[in-house]
């Protein structure tokens, strides 16, 4: 049951993914497309994106890669997208979920990222980013039990086959396995106290 309501937080997040970025919807038709990298070749900089992300937060979390798609554009089968996602395995208080969904979107912002988006959901917190290089979106959600779910999708681009993931994670790696709740506990991320002024940012 914990798996299955867990899945369901996913396509809950896929929903609102789709609904805040548009990619893969009727705005991103061949006609539309800007770059001429190949799949893998975005696949490659969302894995580059995700590892960046994460790492930008201190203390640092534990994460897996988690399934990897790729499919073809409708209509354009010379072109394809790939969907790259993370899950955080670090347990995460309620009182200090928004301090990390901040983080990010401060290092996004530094990064020269656009917010796109910010769902400030009591339940499903999420925001939402454009690269702005033509190619990736990206979006990062609370789920069941307080998980972080950040995906990685891509425009539609030249066609190609795609390797899963060669970027490591942090921790256990649980990918081609089910991804189980966060299990991995932290002083800093799953303490209930307030955050205080001058904590870890």
């Amino acid at each position: 049951m914990k798996y299955v309501s867990n899945r369901i937080a996913v396509l809950v997040f896929a929903m609102i993914f789709v609904a805040g970025c548009g990619i893969g919807s009727n705005d991103s038709p061949a006609s539309q497309r800007t770059s001429s990298v190949n799949m893998q070749q975005a696949a490659d900089k969302a894995d580059i994106l995700i590892g960046e992300t994460l790492s930008s937060v201190r203390p640092p979390l534990e994460w897996t890669h988690d399934q990897s798609d790729s499919g073809m554009c409708t209509g354009t089968p010379e072109l394809g997208d790939v969907t790259r996602r993370a899950v955080v395995m670090t347990q995460v208080s309620e009182g200090r979920r928004g301090s990390l969904l901040g983080i990010i979107e401060r290092a996004w912002e530094k990064s020269g990222y656009i917010i796109t988006k910010v769902n400030p959901d009591k339940k499903f917190p999420a925001i939402f980013a454009d690269v702005g290089d033509g190619v990736l979106r990206m979006g990062l959600t609370v789920g069941y039990k307080g998980q972080f779910f950040l995906k990685v999708q891509t425009a539609c681009v030249d066609k190609s086959k795609v390797a899963q993931p060669s970027t490591p994670g942090k921790g256990t790696d649980y990918r081609g396995k089910e991804v189980p709740t966060p299990n991995v506990h932290s002083d800093f991320w799953s303490s209930d106290k307030p955050v205080v002024s001058g904590s870890p940012s």
